[in-house]
């Protein structure tokens, strides 16, 4: 394995980092994104007891002391929950545009990786030829090693940036969908403690 490795050339570090960067972040957003981590079944308690009317300072502690993007959403609405409902539903949702964005971390750096992976593959290809017609017209079509080793360049590393992306992008796609189904959820949860207040706020007009 290490001599096919050597084969590759000089370009093999870079697709060696891209692996190591692809690996490390697919398994950083797997354990983050996990429902029971970004939606804790604390705060999922809270949401679900909310009162309208009620002091809220028992579930405002609760998502202080779990913080995270959701806790920090529904925080937003239950300290505003004395104010007018478009106040709440204003900080709710300027917050809710500030964090959602935090379960997409990194994943910039997936897609790049898959879609720069085969590209390195391809430079390595094209210099492996280049290397090839360069012994060929040093020596000639008569030293079948010389040509072993730029045809083995071009391939490997072509081979090696393939199989690098397309892993590498399959994992974005996964963790990208599971991050817009957090968002969703996240967002209904938003819109059922608004209702909530908005019941409370028509209540206390109503008295």
């Amino acid at each position: 394995m290490l001599d096919y490795l050597k084969d590759a050339g000089p370009l093999i570090y870079p697709l060696a980092l891209c692996s190591l960067l692809a690996a490390t972040i697919t398994i950083e957003r797997m354990i983050a994104l996990r429902r029971g981590r970004v939606l804790p079944r604390e705060i999922l308690e809270v949401v679900e007891s909310v009162t309208p009317g009620r002091d809220m300072s028992l579930a405002i502690d609760v998502c202080r002391r779990n913080p995270g993007v959701f806790a920090d959403i529904m925080r937003a609405g239950l300290e505003n929950a004395g104010q007018s409902w478009e106040i709440a539903r204003d900080n709710l949702l300027d917050t809710g545009r500030q964090k959602t964005p935090m379960l997409e971390k990194h994943l910039v750096w997936l897609a790049t990786i898959a879609q720069a992976a085969p590209l390195l593959g391809l430079l390595g290809t094209v210099l492996g030829m280049i290397r090839m017609f360069g012994s060929i017209s040093e020596a000639g079509l008569g030293d079948p090693q010389a040509l072993s080793g730029g045809i083995s360049e071009a391939m490997l590393t072509t081979a090696i940036g393939l199989a690098i992306g397309i892993p590498t992008l399959v994992a974005y796609n996964l963790l990208m969908a599971r991050s817009e189904g957090l968002v969703a959820e996240i967002e209904a949860y938003a819109t059922h403690l608004l209702a909530r207040l908005r019941q409370g706020n028509n209540e206390g007009g109503s008295a």
